[in-house]
């Protein structure tokens, strides 16, 4: 794509992953207008130039071919959507809403059939990989929607991400997404606790871990709780509180679909028991702690 046919890019969410991705996409030239709290990132913005700020959603949407999102929660997202100043209110015809966040699918259908009425496309497309990832635009990006749509922001898409999955209708970026969080929070939470019941025990932390690791139960989640466990290296950049947030949606989807989700309603519960410890800033292979000092 040359500069002039680039779409004008609305972003809202400058945290971690979303500031780096704005940072990349003007590395690659595209104008952005972005919308956050952070004065500090929002100033590093606008020095990088071909770029703006705006005050409220709507304003943001009026200039935009496409408006990004990169936030905590549904309940965010459609604050941004229906609120008096939102997205909705300044969305034009033919411009496209994508979520990158953590969403209920639920939601993410709702909403996208009220922009569908006047007009305006949306993708789901929710992300794997480290805020490093998305600087150098080396995310995974597991996006879902109208193919038609889909084609339309896919250049884009190619610009944030290395790997550029299409999974079907709407909503089936954030199912997967939550799919597959439940499986590594899952994973975490029980090898956490096995290392913490083998210190408990006596056993030596990193003897447990060549058994283990010499079988099927090996994985990379194995080697992060073993890192924190064993050697007190927190290297997995996801927090208990987003692992809650995470699992909450998960049994919600699964409710939605009229089934039940007992080991994720397990897996959650231990969670929210370190977030009510005062851990929900903490790493989530740092819930060995609170299994470690767990009482009958």
């Amino acid at each position: 794509m040359t500069n002039k046919k680039l779409p004008k890019i609305g972003f809202i969410g400058l945290g971690l992953m979303g500031s780096k991705m704005v940072e990349c996409l003007q590395n690659n030239s595209f104008q952005v207008t972005v919308l956050g709290r952070k004065k500090d990132v929002v100033a590093a913005v606008l020095e990088r130039g071909n770029a703006s700020q705006a005050t409220t959603a709507r304003e943001l949407a009026q200039t935009s071919d496409i408006v990004m999102l990169c936030v905590t929660t549904s309940e965010v997202v459609e604050s941004l959507v229906y609120g008096d100043d939102g997205l909705l209110a300044g969305l034009k015809k033919g411009a496209v809403l994508i979520d990158f966040g953590t969403s209920i699918p639920a939601s993410t259908r709702k909403i996208g059939a009220d922009l569908a009425t006047k007009g305006i496309g949306m993708i789901d497309a929710p992300l794997g990989r480290s805020p490093a990832h998305a600087k150098d635009g080396l995310l995974n990006i597991m996006a879902a929607g109208d193919k038609d749509t889909y084609d339309d922001v896919k250049p884009v898409l190619d610009v944030l991400g290395e790997n550029v999955f299409h999974l079907g209708a709407l909503g089936a970026g954030h199912t997967t997404k939550l799919i597959n969080n439940f499986m590594g929070m899952t994973t975490a939470c029980a090898m956490s606790q096995a290392f913490a019941v083998a210190k408990l025990a006596g056993i030596d932390g990193q003897q447990l871990f060549d058994i283990m690791s010499a079988g099927p139960s090996n994985s990379p989640f194995m080697k992060f709780c073993k890192n924190y466990a064993v050697d007190g290296v927190s290297d997995l950049g996801f927090s208990i509180a987003n692992a809650n947030k995470d699992l909450g949606y998960f049994v919600e989807m699964v409710d939605n679909l009229g089934s039940q989700a007992m080991i994720a309603q397990s897996t959650s519960a231990n969670l929210q028991a370190a977030l009510d410890a005062g851990m929900g800033d903490s790493n989530v292979p740092e819930i060995f702690n609170y299994f470690l000092n767990l009482k009958k």
